[in-house]
Protein backbone atom coordinates (compact mmCIF):
# COMPACT_ATOMS: atom_id res chain seq x y z
CA UNK A 1 0.00 0.00 0.00
CA UNK A 2 1.31 3.41 -0.98
CA UNK A 3 1.52 6.19 1.62
CA UNK A 4 1.54 8.91 -1.05
CA UNK A 5 -1.69 10.89 -1.27
CA UNK A 6 -3.41 11.08 -4.65
CA UNK A 7 -6.79 12.02 -6.06
CA UNK A 8 -9.13 10.37 -8.57
CA UNK A 9 -12.58 10.64 -10.07
CA UNK A 10 -15.16 8.08 -8.98
CA UNK A 11 -16.40 6.22 -10.92
CA UNK A 12 -14.31 7.78 -13.74
CA UNK A 13 -13.47 11.04 -15.54
CA UNK A 14 -16.24 10.68 -18.14
CA UNK A 15 -18.96 10.18 -15.53
CA UNK A 16 -17.86 13.03 -13.23
CA UNK A 17 -16.36 15.60 -15.63
CA UNK A 18 -17.93 14.68 -18.96
CA UNK A 19 -19.70 17.66 -20.53
CA UNK A 20 -18.35 20.10 -17.92
CA UNK A 21 -16.49 23.08 -19.44
CA UNK A 22 -12.72 22.57 -19.57
CA UNK A 23 -11.93 25.63 -17.43
CA UNK A 24 -14.14 24.30 -14.62
CA UNK A 25 -12.56 20.84 -14.80
CA UNK A 26 -9.08 22.41 -14.77
CA UNK A 27 -9.93 24.39 -11.63
CA UNK A 28 -11.35 21.31 -9.88
CA UNK A 29 -8.23 19.32 -10.77
CA UNK A 30 -6.01 22.16 -9.51
CA UNK A 31 -7.88 22.29 -6.21
CA UNK A 32 -7.82 18.49 -5.87
CA UNK A 33 -4.05 18.65 -6.38
CA UNK A 34 -3.79 21.26 -3.64
CA UNK A 35 -5.82 19.03 -1.30
CA UNK A 36 -3.34 16.23 -2.03
CA UNK A 37 -0.42 18.57 -1.30
CA UNK A 38 -1.97 19.62 2.01
CA UNK A 39 -2.75 16.03 3.01
CA UNK A 40 0.82 15.02 2.14
CA UNK A 41 2.12 17.51 4.71
CA UNK A 42 -0.03 15.94 7.43
CA UNK A 43 -2.94 18.39 7.41
CA UNK A 44 -6.35 16.76 7.97
CA UNK A 45 -8.22 17.71 4.81
CA UNK A 46 -11.40 15.89 5.87
CA UNK A 47 -12.55 19.15 7.51
CA UNK A 48 -11.94 21.43 4.49
CA UNK A 49 -14.77 22.65 2.31
CA UNK A 50 -18.39 22.58 3.44
CA UNK A 51 -20.13 19.67 5.08
CA UNK A 52 -22.04 18.78 8.22
CA UNK A 53 -19.03 17.31 10.01
CA UNK A 54 -15.46 16.16 9.31
CA UNK A 55 -15.27 12.99 7.25
CA UNK A 56 -18.18 12.33 4.90
CA UNK A 57 -19.03 14.17 1.72
CA UNK A 58 -17.48 17.66 1.40
CA UNK A 59 -18.34 20.52 -1.00
CA UNK A 60 -15.82 23.06 -2.27
CA UNK A 61 -16.31 26.08 -4.55
CA UNK A 62 -14.54 26.00 -7.93
CA UNK A 63 -14.71 28.38 -10.92
CA UNK A 64 -18.14 29.74 -10.00
CA UNK A 65 -19.56 26.26 -9.41
CA UNK A 66 -18.55 23.59 -6.93
CA UNK A 67 -17.47 20.00 -6.58
CA UNK A 68 -18.08 17.22 -4.09
CA UNK A 69 -15.31 15.04 -2.71
CA UNK A 70 -14.58 12.41 -0.09
CA UNK A 71 -11.37 11.91 1.86
CA UNK A 72 -10.22 8.33 2.40
CA UNK A 73 -7.24 8.57 4.78
CA UNK A 74 -6.75 4.81 4.96
CA UNK A 75 -6.12 4.63 1.22
CA UNK A 76 -4.75 7.81 1.20
CA UNK A 77 -7.05 9.21 -1.44
CA UNK A 78 -9.15 12.27 -2.32
CA UNK A 79 -12.19 11.11 -4.31
CA UNK A 80 -13.93 13.65 -6.58
CA UNK A 81 -17.48 12.37 -7.09
CA UNK A 82 -19.36 15.25 -8.76
CA UNK A 83 -18.68 18.57 -10.46
CA UNK A 84 -21.43 21.21 -10.68
CA UNK A 85 -20.47 23.98 -13.12
CA UNK A 86 -21.80 27.54 -12.81
CA UNK A 87 -25.26 28.02 -14.31
CA UNK A 88 -23.98 30.24 -17.15
CA UNK A 89 -21.59 27.48 -18.25
CA UNK A 90 -24.39 24.96 -18.84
Amino acid sequence: MSTDWRWEYDPDHDHVAGGVPAHVVAEVERLAGQLVDLASTGIDVSDLGNGPRPGGLRRMDAAGGWFYFLVAPRDPLIIVVRIVPPFDAL
